[in-house]
């Protein structure tokens, strides 16, 4: 059975003939055989030293960022994955998990595509102040929004909005490059048509592979615009997409537009199963979300104590990892929605807030364990870092 199982990766064969080959020919199959930290370090470093390359403009909000290596060598990733960018704005250090856009297949760069947020800090940072031949620190790839071919079939439908092209774009673009047996139905909402990232390159993969189908949906079209217009809504699914149960739906873009498709694909009876969603940071508007206390104001500050020796002022809209940071409190972080848990810290005293789609351990509940970067607090806190 396990034989079977493992046949049915797609790779698998190929990995099973470098390994014969590998043992007839090789002294050794790698040369770090038995050297396990080596190995881990190797395709998962705890950090990395990337160089911008090139800088490429896609829209006018948006360009893409092509990262190399100075050392030659980048770690592997699964197309969807991101990387965590560090970086130090006005004395102020932070990161932003960013999506990789090109393919896994191609492994000389790493192409991150930024858009422009309005009141965005580290986006800003990037798109303004960033030249080629810059060196960015990050880590290495991670995340768990990628293809698994075990569970999610050969028939998908990517459902994208704005800046949510990017992983979807990763996937598509190593699809089509190495002729995959997969089936991709790509739904991408904008609001403009000039705010398509990828425009030119997604309508060319269209017409060069026929496993490839892409719809556009604009919420503000111009007078001559004839395609699907306004949200992402189930009627626009239902008229793009046949044979609906039999495809795998993922999910990425804006939190407001990510919770208004999965209300929608719930009305279509998609089981949850069938659906993988990726969180593109916190909300815009944290006091707008399911549970939020009406008597807490947004703007509101409360006094945050830290290990008994420091303490900072925290405002309850924003993120307390946030709040940590302008103070020049750093914590360990990858992926700033709530799901990594690196920043885990312990809660000693005070309530905070955390939306329902923080993935929080049977332990943190139990222990009282947060997660700073998509906590909120809510009265005056005491932190164990």
């Amino acid at each position: 059975m396990k034989s079977y199982i493992k046949s049915q990766i797609e790779g698998y064969g190929d990995i099973v003939k470098e390994n014969e080959i590998l043992r007839k020919h090789a002294d050794k199959p790698t040369n770090e055989r038995g050297e396990v930290g080596k190995a881990i370090n190797r395709y998962h470093p705890p950090r990395l030293e990337l160089k911008v390359s090139e800088i490429i403009r896609e829209t006018e909000s948006t360009s893409t960022l092509r990262l190399i290596s100075p050392s030659g060598y980048l770690p592997p990733f699964q197309a969807g994955q991101y990387i965590n960018l560090f970086v130090e704005i006005n004395g102020i250090r932070t990161s932003r998990p960013y999506s990789i856009s090109s393919a896994p297949n191609q492994v000389g760069y790493y192409d991150l595509t930024v858009r422009g947020l309005q009141e965005g800090f580290v986006s800003d940072h990037l798109l303004g102040e960033i030249s080629v031949g810059d060196v960015l620190s990050a880590t290495s790839p991670t995340g768990n929004f990628y293809y698994n071919p075990l569970f999610h079939g050969k028939n998908l439908v990517f459902i994208a909005g704005g800046s949510g092209i990017t992983p979807f774009m990763s996937m598509i673009r190593e699809v089509t490059d190495r002729g995959l047996e997969r089936n991709i139905h790509l739904i991408y909402g904008s609001r403009f048509e000039s705010d398509i990232v990828f425009a030119q390159e997604l309508e060319e993969r269209v017409r060069a592979h026929k496993n490839l189908i892409v719809t556009h949906v604009i919420s503000e079209p111009g007078k001559d615009y004839s395609g699907a217009k306004g949200f992402i809504t189930s009627g626009v699914i239902k008229n793009a997409v046949n044979d609906i149960p039999d495809k795998m739906f993922y999910v990425c873009g804006p939190e407001a537009m990510y919770s208004f498709v999965l209300k929608e694909l719930e009305t279509m009876s998609i089981p949850k199963r069938k659906i993988r969603v990726e969180v593109f940071g916190p909300p815009a508007h944290i006091e707008q979300q399911p549970g939020w206390p009406e008597h807490v104001n947004p703007n509101d500050r409360f006094q945050v104590h830290i290990n008994k020796d420091s303490h900072i002022e925290a405002v309850a809209g924003e993120p307390l990892m946030n709040s940590m940071e302008r103070m020049g409190k750093s914590l360990p972080a990858s992926c700033r929605s709530g799901e990594c848990s690196l920043c885990r810290t312990r809660l000693i005293s005070g309530k905070v807030y955390q939306p329902a789609t923080v993935k929080m351990r049977k332990s943190d509940v139990k222990y009282n364990y947060i997660h700073p970067c998509m906590a909120y607090p809510l009265e005056d806190l005491e932190l164990s870092v």
